[in-house]
């Protein structure tokens, strides 16, 4: 027997909550929607998620307004997915559960770290900063690699994410595949362009 998406019976806020993140990777779309990935192409590159399950969750978030789905090509026409204030109000529930699994779960290695960009300090509980002592907005936090993190990924998004970088910043993988390939991102668009392009259609 299947399971349900909802928890009817459940007079509870963590219960409605689950209804709308809870369902499998549906937090890590959110995640790298925080880490700047905005394409259909770049979410399916780093997470490997089947393409229909990807294309549903993007779906679900947008109707639920997590998630806004732009335009930025009319002809062919691709979308491309941004936190609402929705979403963004999720950050304190990514940051408190990768600071749950590096405190709670051993063998766990920090991926990333995240610091406050305006003076560097790396961020502490509940993701404040303890040299200015105030909390930090994504948009204000700096993202850097960690020890337990893969040096060389095999995914454009993945070793762009190398490099230290603000939260939320449109995240541009073309010049990694360019240099990967000996190409200049816009040779690299010129040629794919003949083929029809890479890029999936999802709206």
């Amino acid at each position: 027997m299947a399971l349900g998406k909802d928890y009817a019976q459940q007079q509870c806020s963590i219960a409605r909550a689950l209804e709308v993140v809870g369902e499998r990777w549906t937090l890590l779309v959110v995640r790298d929607a925080f880490y700047g990935v905005r394409r259909y192409g770049d979410f399916l590159a780093h997470l490997g998620v089947p393409r229909a399950v990807l294309a549903a969750r993007l779906q679900a978030l947008v109707e639920v307004g997590v998630l806004e789905r732009r335009r930025y090509r009319e002809s062919p026409p691709r979308d491309e997915y941004v936190l609402t204030g929705r979403g963004l109000a999720l950050w304190p529930v990514l940051w408190s559960l990768g600071s749950w699994a590096r405190t709670e779960l051993p063998g766990t290695l920090p991926m990333r770290h995240f610091h406050h960009a305006d003076c560097g300090t790396e961020l502490g509980p509940g993701g404040a900063c303890p040299a200015c002592r105030l909390p930090v907005p994504p948009a204000d936090v700096e993202m850097r690699p960690g020890a337990g993190l893969d040096p060389d990924p095999a995914d454009p998004v993945g070793r762009a994410l190398l490099r230290p970088r603000r939260l939320l910043v449109p995240l541009e993988t073309a010049w990694i595949e360019g240099r990967d390939r000996g190409t200049s991102p816009s040779r690299r668009t010129s040629s794919r362009r003949g083929t029809g392009g890479t890029e999936e259609v999802t709206g």
